[in-house]
């Protein structure tokens, strides 16, 4: 796909005219108050890296709200790493539910990222990271990424996986 059939994409399941920009950026984000879409410029992007990051990113664009989610960048600016992994979580979550053959653009998309070792752990022991680094993980590039919990860390993930609302996820990031 080019880079006009990825925006019209993100567009359509976004269901609103956001605004989309492709610039040399670490990652891509989702400005849910400007309704920014923000895709990276990375070197040897793949299509599926791509359909990824923008259905992520339109996840955010449809269940993320200013007026919900936003006290973990202005109240709560302690919560924010935390909130923002079990939101990934939600949404996610919630993008697969509603689009059901998105399941397979998440999957070769993370599998891509973790082959590439985008999330910097190749070299580390998985058992050593804090429980949040594991969820995220976890939930990313999958089960057979080598994270383990044990039972009182697999309480937290379970947890994670019951979030509906923004306000249970500021929930559980306090917890």
């Amino acid at each position: 796909m080019n880079t006009q059939t990825h925006d019209l994409l993100a567009k359509l399941l976004a269901t609103e005219n956001i605004t989309i920009i492709r610039k040399n950026v670490s990652t891509a984000s989702f400005d849910i108050q400007n309704r920014v879409l923000t895709l990276p410029q990375w070197k040897g992007l793949t299509t599926e890296i791509e359909e990824m990051l923008i259905l992520h990113e339109v996840g955010h664009a449809l269940y993320t709200t200013v007026g919900g989610f936003g006290v973990v960048y202005t109240d709560k600016l302690y919560l924010r790493e935390y909130a923002n992994v079990i939101e990934d979580v939600r949404i996610e979550k919630k993008m697969k539910e509603l689009y059901p053959g998105s399941r397979k653009s998440f999957n070769t998309g993370y599998n891509q990222l973790n082959e590439r070792d985008f999330f910097g752990v190749k070299n580390l022991n998985l058992n050593d990271l804090l429980l949040i680094d594991k969820i995220n993980l976890f939930y990313k590039a999958g089960y057979s990424c080598g994270v383990t919990f044990n039972r009182d860390e697999f309480v937290f993930v379970e947890k994670a996986d019951r979030c509906i609302t923004e306000d249970d996820v500021i929930e559980l990031a306090e917890e």
